[in-house]
């Protein structure tokens, strides 16, 4: 049986009879990897794909938590194969109430992308409005990025009505095999610890929730934040169990009234080495509790991370971080030595419930 979408995108005019739509399929994931690849060299020369992680959004796990639909070519009868290479990708992702992700990646071998885009993302707003009413609000945010180089996508986008809302900045900065133990001490009445693990290595239940309370106490004065339950924090975390680093995740702890009280949680993740750098470090979240600032809590986690780097033999750390940020948080990291070496685009739009709610009657009949 062929898998296609339950309401399909719609061809633009200039496709039909050329191109078609059908849900992704395990063999799609090589060819998709290769679009993704293709999309981002032409800003960022050694861009690599993680297969592993685009499998399970595409096929696996996360995949349950997303609609997407792979565009093909039609056979010369103009019928639909499983067999056919996708040339383009569409993907979105139901990530919380009133929050859906949108990837998306189009061959430069498309006759008409332009329009095939602006079809893609139409679809999106539909696919968006019936995520808004599953969780029964009136509106979603869709939200996607692109960077700062990619004058395509963000043609694309803001042909489709996104706004270009946010630039963030990313960060590197390299390590060495002395900052194992050179690097400062926390002040005193604060302190820097891995979190408790059981002998299986998953951590401590407790230490779990407190690094969810510190990230989103902490980014609650943030651009774009969200409240993400510890129900969804934990959902992401048994999807990408590869990607969860219990190792290199710390909570900071304040001294207060005889008490270490939590202060701030860092979560960080390998990043694989490529062509021209060595593996890294990924610093995933950061965030410091509004009540412990000005104690040095951002550095000592920093410092943590830097030490645990050298230690592993690590290259480089990278991050990202908001272009306006309401603490400063560029101005930290640039005078502990990181650089920003790419910049990256928040883009928005939304869809509307009753925009679903349409297209699901029509498509009854």
């Amino acid at each position: 049986m062929l898998l296609m979408d339950h309401v399909p995108p719609v061809m633009p005019a200039s496709l039909r009879g050329q191109l078609t739509t059908r849900v992704p399929i395990e063999a799609d994931v090589a060819a998709v990897a290769a679009l993704v690849t293709e999309q981002n060299r032409r800003h960022t020369p050694d861009f690599t794909v993680d297969e592993d992680g685009l499998r399970s959004r595409m096929v696996g796990l996360k995949s349950w938590a997303r609609r997407q639909v792979v565009v093909v070519p039609l056979t010369e009868d103009g019928t639909p194969t499983l067999d056919r290479t996708p040339l383009a990708w569409i993907a979105l992702e139901d990530r919380a109430t009133g929050r859906v992700g949108v990837e998306l990646a189009l061959s430069d071998d498309i006759p008409d992308r332009d329009s095939l885009a602006a079809a893609l993302l139409d679809w999106a707003v539909e696919v968006g409005g019936s995520f808004a009413r599953a969780r029964g609000v009136e509106l979603t945010q869709l939200d996607t990025d692109a960077n700062e180089l990619d004058t395509d996508k963000a043609g694309h986008l803001r042909a489709a009505g996104y706004e270009m809302v946010r630039t963030w900045l990313h960060m590197r900065r390299p390590v060495t095999a002395q900052e194992a133990t050179s690097v400062p001490q926390p002040r005193e009445g604060t302190r820097v610890r891995p979190v408790h693990r059981h002998e299986s290595g998953l951590p401590v239940s407790q230490d779990v929730r407190t690094v969810h309370r510190m990230l989103e106490e902490s980014f609650a004065d943030h651009f774009n934040s969200y409240r993400e339950s510890f129900a969804e924090f934990v959902q992401r975390l048994i999807e990408n169990p590869e990607e969860a680093g219990w190792d290199q995740w710390w909570i900071a702890e304040i001294h207060r009234d005889g008490r270490w009280l939590p202060a701030g949680g860092l979560v960080a993740v390998p990043i694989p080495a490529t062509e021209t750098l060595g593996e890294g470090t990924y610093l995933e979240y950061l965030g410091v509790h509004r009540s412990a600032r000005g104690h040095g809590i951002a550095k000592s986690l920093l410092h943590a991370a830097i030490a645990d780097a050298a230690e592993r033999g690590r290259t480089h750390i990278d991050l990202e971080v908001d272009d306006d940020s309401p603490t400063g948080a560029d101005g930290l990291y640039a005078a502990m030595g990181w650089e920003t070496y790419e910049r990256t685009q928040s883009w928005h739009s939304s869809a509307p419930t009753h925009r679903a709610e349409a297209e699901l009657y029509a498509a009854k009949g």
